[in-house]
């Protein structure tokens, strides 16, 4: 394996080191352009984002036909200049023989497109993130959808926010994420493949993105975890748009309760976002408990009539900036939503299209 620019750390807690808690075997992640060998056949890989948090995990997985790459970053001027990095420092001498995108968010696929047109690779992924993906590549629009406008009517969006948005061009995908070509590997929950020596289970967890993929090892207890498995952050779970009176709370927590039956302390959590970690239980564990606090919290909030935005508070715990406003607002509406399918939360709507929640009963 090439190693002009792969750093070696120390080798990982064997099961049970990390006891109750978390632990991080390493304490940084790569340079730009570097790679750390977190196992044998395996590099950890960093690609910068333009927004919190700056960066996104990526995974090469050596074989004998070539590199398999996990997620790819953005499809931006500064990520394709350190895919060139990489491509000609630690992954030199291999070529990209497949990309396994985790989900279809645009720091995760962004550029499975272009690896494909410009190294021939193939790419891996469960059909729900294919098909999400290149519809949203191919639906561009100059201004929000009348979907969109109506949506952030009901959530309760200040009339002079929703104006100034009205207004503008939205986020679009295709601005991020390079066309994808028809073809495509489905990935689907049970399916077995060897990657890096090494033979792995497809899992499957909903709520942040449907149909993510979550790999679990069956040699030597690695977990390719994507978003679904994230260390310190929570994954944001919101309410689109495209889905106004869906229930990914409900969909999150199920999957993480259900991923909870296989998870073990010694597991090494490759995630997306931040750094690999062990006590996999721990963390689930950490993550139903931060969702379900939330929950109660909105629950006495809504003793009294509210919007979505009047929920931020008691839900985030501070006051939310512009550049994350859309963010919030749809979570607030994903935890709303859920207290309503589960008959704790009534809603209706307000004389200016507001829709107001309150407890039930």
């Amino acid at each position: 394996m090439p190693d002009r620019t792969a750093r070696q750390k120390p080798s990982p807690p064997a099961s049970g080191e990390a006891g109750g808690g978390l632990a991080f075997p390493w304490p940084e992640g790569p340079a730009d352009g570097e790679a750390t060998e977190v196992a044998a056949g395996i590099l950890w890989l960093r690609l910068p984002l333009p927004f919190r948090p700056s960066h996104v995990n990526a995974y090469a997985l050596a074989d004998d036909d070539g590199w398999t790459v996990v997620d790819t970053g953005l499809d931006s001027r500064a990520a394709r200049a350190s895919w060139g990095r990489l491509l000609d420092g630690p992954l030199a001498g291999r070529p990209v023989a497949r990309v396994l995108a985790t989900h279809h968010h645009p720091d995760h696929i962004g550029l499975a497109g272009w690896l494909m047109a410009e190294r021939g690779a193939a790419l891996m992924t469960s059909r729900t993130a294919w098909l999400y993906a290149r519809m949203l590549t191919l639906d561009v629009q100059d201004r929000p959808s009348p979907e969109a406008m109506a949506f952030w009517l009901a959530a309760g969006m200040p009339a002079a926010m929703r104006a100034a948005r009205g207004a503008e061009r939205p986020f679009n995908f295709a601005d991020c994420v390079a066309r994808l070509p028809q073809g495509f590997t489905r990935l689907a929950a049970g399916d077995r493949l060897t990657l890096a020596g090494r033979r792995w289970e497809v899992a499957t967890g909903e709520g942040h993105a449907p149909e993510h993929l979550i790999l679990f090892s069956l040699d030597d207890g690695l977990v390719l975890g994507g978003d679904q498995l994230l260390p310190v952050i929570s994954p944001n779970l919101s309410v689109y748009p495209t889905e106004p009176g869906a229930d990914p709370v409900g969909e999150w927590l199920a999957s993480a309760r259900a991923l909870a039956l296989r998870a073990r302390p010694g597991h090494l959590v490759l995630p997306g976002h931040r750094l690999p970690y062990t006590g996999l239980p721990f963390r689930l564990a950490q993550l139903v408990a931060h969702h379900e606090a939330a929950l109660d919290r909105l629950r006495e909030h809504l003793a009294q009539p509210r919007t979505a935005p009047d929920c931020f508070l008691p839900l985030f715990g501070r006051s939310i900036e512009p550049e994350v406003y859309g963010l919030a607002l749809g979570e607030a509406v994903a935890h709303l939503n859920h207290l309503l399918h589960c008959g704790e939360a009534v809603c209706h709507r307000r004389a200016d299209g507001a829709i107001l929640w309150r407890r039930a009963g």
